[in-house]
């Protein structure tokens, strides 16, 4: 019994190293795609907040940004973010694999947190609503950040269930 009891209380730390491993692993190659083939997504911040592919509703395009500078800045920014939060959550899966569980939980809380800003109010609350991105065919990137955010949603409760080794150790 005590084997089972053991495997159990190291079996919620690896799940929470590996899923957070995960979405490092993820945003690196976000971030790493888009500073190596930067035109691409860049055409993709430019078309979303000008809304040149939207119903063009009057009410609704006051909201528009068409200055090409103003776009590669945003553009620029969430790049930025993207690296940052794949150092941090880098940084979070080592501490998983030192068994720092305090610690790790903590940096994987913080670059899970930047990735659920991004997608969650970066790309579906300004992006799909104020941008009205939902209204455009050809770019419209709600279903993968949708995806993104719901997974790292879930890496983040995992990071957060209570595990006795961490209870016994940091208690």
């Amino acid at each position: 019994m005590a084997t089972s009891s053991t495997s159990r209380r190291g079996a919620l730390p690896l799940a929470a190293a590996l899923l957070t491993a995960s979405v490092a692993l993820y945003m690196a190659l976000v971030a790493f795609g888009n500073i190596t083939d930067f035109g691409t997504n860049q055409q993709f911040v430019r078309h979303v907040l000008a809304m040149d592919t939207t119903f063009k509703d009057e009410d609704l395009m006051w909201r528009a940004v068409t200055s090409t500078g103003l776009q590669d800045a945003a553009y620029v920014a969430i790049i930025v973010w993207e690296t940052v939060a794949a150092l941090v959550l880098i940084y979070g899966t080592w501490l998983w694999a030192r068994r720092d569980q305090r610690q790790a939980r903590r940096m994987s809380t913080y670059g899970l947190l930047m990735v659920l800003l991004l997608f969650g109010a970066g790309f579906i609350a300004i992006g799909g609503e104020w941008f009205s991105m939902w209204q455009s065919k050809s770019w419209n990137g709600l279903d993968a950040a949708t995806r993104v955010f719901l997974f790292s949603g879930l890496v983040l409760i995992v990071n957060h269930l209570p595990s006795p080794a961490a209870e016994k150790t940091t208690g």
